[in-house]
C-alpha cells in the first residue's frame, strides 16, 4: 500500500478522536443516541479544524452495521471500512469549487431520488459550499428543505458569511473553532510517538504556534520536518524551516523603540533584511512580542505564553514604556505592508520612525485649533504667513508676542522695548504690539495659497485615490507617513514639508519623485512638480535673536 501523508493517515476515525471540538461531538453523539439525526448539517469554521472528518464520521455512524446508527462507528464492519477507504457508493463527496453551476445541482437532484445501493442512508458531503453560485444555491433550496428520507446533506464551508440565509435556515449549523496550541501539541505528540520521531518540546510548541489553529497545517509541517531532517528534529531546525529569526533581534528592536533610538532601530531592521530573513515572519514575531509586552503592561501577564525568564524581561521593559507608546507601536507595525516586493523594508522603517516620534513632535504637528491655546493669524502675526512653518507648524511651547489668543491674555511675550507690569490688566480692545514683517526671515518657500489649503484638507483623499499602476511604489509609503505634509501649491509646484531627512532623501530619488508627481497631477488635474523641504520651525529662535522675551511658558 502506498504511503499516506500525515493528515490523511492520522485523520480522526470516530468522534472520540476529533481534536478540540467537544461541543460539536457531544451534540452529534446525543442526536445519534436519540435517533434525532437531521436531514441537513452546515459545518463552518477555519481550515484544518475537522469539518470534513466530522462529515465522514457522521456518514459512518448512521450506516454502521454494528451499532445500527445509534452511536460511535465501529470502523470494523464492511460499511465503515468502505467509507474509510473511499469506495462506498452511497457517500458522495462533491467539491463545490469545481461544481458551481446550476447544471451540476440539477444533476444532483436527478440522482438524489435513487435509493441507496448498500447503505441505510445516502450522505452528500458538499465541501467549500460557499463557492456555489447564487443560482445554484437557489436551485438546491427545495431539495435541501425536503430531501428524500434516505438522504442526509452535510455542507462544509470556511466562509459562512457567503452562504445564503435561506440555505442556513434549512440546516443545523455547527461552528468549528480554531484549535488551541495545547490540543495541537497533544495530537502531534501522539503522532511523533507512533512515527518514532524525536522532537524538542519547544520545537513542537513552535510548530503548533505556526499552524494558527489548524491541525492539518501542523501535521503537514511536522511531515516536512520529518522528511527533511529525519527522525531527530531540533528547535533550531524548526526555526530554519519556518524562516523564523528567533527572539534576539526582535527584542532588540523593541528595546530601541522604547528608548526612542531611531538610528539603532533602523540598523536592526536593515540587518535582518540584509541577512535575507523573511520580513513577513520577522514582522509577525515583532507583533507577537509587542502584544506580549502590551499584556504585561496592562497587568495580564497570565495570558502571555512565555518562559519565566522571558516574562521577567518583558516586565522590565514594560516598566520603561508607557501603555500608549506600546499600543501605538503595535498599531503601526500591524498596519505596515511587507508586500512591497524589494521595498518591503521601507514600510517597517516608516513604522519605526513613527513609533519613536516623541509626543511633543505630534503636538507640534497639530494645528493650533486642536489645542485652543495659540492662534497664528495674519491680524496678530502678519509676517508668520510668509513662512511654511507658521502656515502649518506651530512654534514650540513658548508663546511669542503677537500670537496671543484672547482666551489666554495672561500668557504673552513682549519685545524688549515694552515693559509690562505684572499687576496691569490686559485690555482686550487694546492694539497688540507686532513684530515687524521684516523681523522674521523668509526661507524661500512660496506662501500657502487657497489651493494649497484645499490640498492639505484633502490630503487623505489624495492618498486614497492613488493610480493603480503606482500603488506598490515605495513613494506611496513615504507619502502616507505622518511626517509628510503639503505646505505650498503655486504655479504647478507642490512643496512637501518632511519631518525627517531620511524620508526627504528617499522621496527625492528620481523614481520616487516621479511617482509623487504623477499622484499629485492625477488629483489636481494639472501637471505638478514636487519640491521637498525639511521641516524646521525657527520662529521662536529667530524672535529671540531679535530681542523678544519669553515671559510665560504654556503647559501641555
Amino acid at each position: 500500500m502506498a504511503s499516506q501523508v500525515f493528515y490523511r493517515k492520522w485523520r480522526s476515525r470516530n468522534f472520540a478522536e476529533l481534536v478540540g471540538q467537544e461541543a460539536v461531538t457531544q451534540t452529534l453523539l446525543n442526536a445519534l443516541k436519540n435517533k434525532r439525526i437531521s436531514h441537513a448539517y452546515l459545518f463552518c469554521g477555519p481550515r484544518g479544524t475537522g469539518k470534513t472528518s466530522t462529515a465522514r464520521i457522521i456518514a459512518k455512524a448512521v450506516n454502521c452495521l454494528t451499532t445500527g446508527g445509534s452511536g460511535e462507528p465501529c470502523n470494523t464492519c464492511e460499511m465503515c471500512k468502505a467509507i474509510n477507504e473511499g469506495r462506498a457508493l452511497d457517500v458522495i463527496e462533491i467539491d463545490a469549487a469545481s461544481n458551481t453551476g446550476v447544471d451540476d445541482i440539477r444533476t444532483l437532484r436527478e440522482r438524489i431520488n435513487i435509493a441507496p445501493a448498500q447503505a441505510r442512508y445516502k450522505v452528500y458531503i458538499i465541501d467549500e459550499f460557499h463557492m456555489l453560485s447564487t443560482a445554484a444555491s437557489n436551485a438546491l433550496l427545495k431539495t435541501l428543505e425536503e430531501p428524500p428520507p434516505h438522504v442526509i446533506f452535510v455542507l462544509a464551508t470556511t466562509e459562512v458569511h457567503k452562504i445564503l440565509p435561506t440555505i442556513m435556515s434549512r440546516c443545523q449549523r455547527f461552528d468549528f473553532r480554531r484549535l488551541s496550541q495545547a490540543d495541537i501539541i497533544k495530537k502531534l505528540t501522539e503522532i511523533c510517538t507512533s512515527e518514532k520521531i524525536t522532537i524538542e518540546p519547544e520545537a513542537l510548541r513552535l510548530v503548533a504556534k505556526s499552524a494558527s489553529g489548524s491541525l492539518r497545517d501542523a501535521e503537514n509541517l511536522l511531515e516536512q520536518l520529518y522528511t527533511f531532517y529525519g527522525a531527530d528534529v531540533s528547535f533550531r531546525q524548526v526555526q530554519d524551516m519556518l524562516g523564523i529569526t528567533g527572539d534576539a533581534r526582535v527584542r532588540q528592536l523593541v528595546k530601541n523603540i522604547i528608548d526612542d533610538d531611531v538610528k539603532s532601530a533602523v540598523a536592526t531592521i536593515n540587518s535582518a533584511n540584509s541577512d535575507g530573513l523573511d520580513l513577513r515572519h520577522f514582522k509577525r514575531e515583532l507583533i507577537d512580542y509587542l502584544r506580549a509586552l502590551l499584556l504585561v503592561k496592562a497587568g495580564s501577564h497570565e495570558s502571555v505564553d512565555v518562559t519565566a525568564d522571558d516574562l521577567k524581561e518583558l516586565k522590565e521593559l514594560a516598566a520603561k514604556a508607557s501603555l500608549s507608546k506600546i499600543l501605538k507601536a503595535l498599531k503601526l507595525f500591524s498596519q505596515a505592508d511587507t508586500g512591497l516586493e524589494n521595498h518591503s523594508v521601507l514600510s517597517l522603517e516608516l513604522a519605526i520612525i513613527d513609533a519613536t516620534q516623541k509626543e511633543e513632535e505630534h503636538v507640534a504637528a497639530a494645528p493650533a485649533a486642536a489645542h485652543g491655546t495659540v492662534e497664528r493669524t495674519a491680524d496678530h502675526f502678519p509676517a508668520a504667513r510668509k513662512t511654511p512653518e507658521s502656515a502649518h507648524f506651530p512654534p514650540p511651547k513658548a508663546v511669542i508676542a503677537g500670537t496671543v489668543n484672547q482666551a489666554n491674555v495672561n500668557k504673552t511675550v513682549k519685545p524688549p522695548d515694552v515693559k509690562p507690569s505684572v499687576s496691569t490688566p490686559v485690555n482686550d480692545s487694546a492694539p497688540v504690539k507686532e513684530i515687524p514683517p521684516k523681523a522674521i526671515p523668509h526661507i524661500g518657500v512660496t506662501p500657502l495659497a487657497s489651493s494649497a489649503e484645499k490640498l492639505r484638507q484633502e490630503w487623505r483623499h489624495v492618498l486614497d485615490n492613488i493610480p493603480p499602476d503606482v500603488r506598490r511604489s515605495p513613494a506611496v509609503a513615504i507619502l502616507r507617513s505622518a511626517g509628510v505634509t503639503p505646505v505650498s501649491f503655486e504655479k504647478g509646484i507642490v512643496v512637501l514639508s518632511i519631518r525627517y531627512s531620511y524620508l526627504k532623501e528617499k522621496l527625492e530619488e528620481i523614481e520616487n519623485q516621479r511617482v509623487a508627481e504623477k499622484i499629485l497631477s492625477n488629483f489636481t488635474g494639472q501637471t505638478c512638480k514636487v519640491q521637498c523641504v525639511l521641516e524646521n520651525n525657527n520662529l521662536v529662535k529667530e524672535a529671540l535673536k531679535l530681542g523678544a522675551e519669553i515671559i510665560d511658558v504654556e503647559e501641555q
